[in-house]
């Protein structure tokens, strides 16, 4: 019998400080998304699975689709220096339930300068949230910089914590030289809305092959077979 060719999916990467709302924003899109797409998801924790299991009680998806990764060490080093662990993990549930449309994979709680492999995902949101005060997004890094898109979470919080939501997305766009940010609330219709045609626009670039993975973390020495590593993981969608 003929090799089976297993899908490629979209990988998403979503990460941020601890505490901003990464596994309520999964949850989100699971619960949009799951009814039309097939979607899986990755978690990181450096000692549990605790962030795979909440996803797997709310009932967002199917329990054998969420994974969760313990990485031993600082989350950050799973999803940028070593990800093979993470790697490994996304390409079984891509053949484990062949086609997945879109594999999200949730850093662990970690700090501003957290971002992703290129090699690992294809496009990244990173997490702010209100409550971390109205000044942080003007503190920088490069996950607030360079991130696909940047997410100010729990907008409806705002009022309660002496924020204003609206300068805080304004100055977050500032910081970015005006690449997408998004003032997002569970409660507030139309921001799920957005956040959801963007992840719809961004699985269509994908499968048409437009979408080219952007690095928006310091430049890092690869070791040896990483460009061989970046090359094969980021050919054209199998969809085409």
């Amino acid at each position: 019998m003929p090799d089976h060719h297993v899908q490629r999916a979209l990988r998403l990467g979503i990460c941020g400080p601890v505490g901003t709302g990464k596994t309520s924003l999964i949850a989100l899109l699971c619960r949009e998304l799951g009814p039309r797409i097939s979607v899986a998801v990755i978690t990181n924790d450096i000692y549990t699975d605790e962030d795979a299991q909440m996803l797997r009680g709310a009932g967002v998806l199917a329990p054998e689709r969420i994974r969760g990764v313990e990485t031993g060490a600082c989350p950050h080093t799973a999803i940028r220096d070593d990800i093979t662990a993470n790697l490994l993990a996304i390409e079984d549930l891509e053949a484990d339930f062949d086609p997945v449309d879109l594999v999200l994979v949730e850093s662990g709680g970690d700090n501003l300068t957290a971002t992703f492999s290129p090699a690992l995902v294809d496009v990244q949101i990173f997490v702010l949230d209100v409550a971390g005060g109205g000044d942080v997004v003007r503190k920088g890094g490069p996950g607030i910089s360079r991130a696909d898109l940047l997410v100010v979470n729990k907008t409806d919080l705002a009022p309660y914590v002496g924020v204003d939501a609206e300068l805080m997305v304004r100055q977050g766009a500032e910081a970015r030289d005006d690449r997408p940010v998004l003032g997002l609330s569970r409660s507030d219709p139309d921001s799920v809305a957005q956040l959801i045609a963007w992840v719809d626009a961004r699985l269509l670039e994908f499968r048409g092959g437009t979408l080219v993975p952007q690095d928006p973390g310091p430049m890092a020495a690869h070791g040896p077979g990483r460009a061989h590593l970046h090359a094969y993981h980021h050919g054209p969608s199998p969809r085409l």
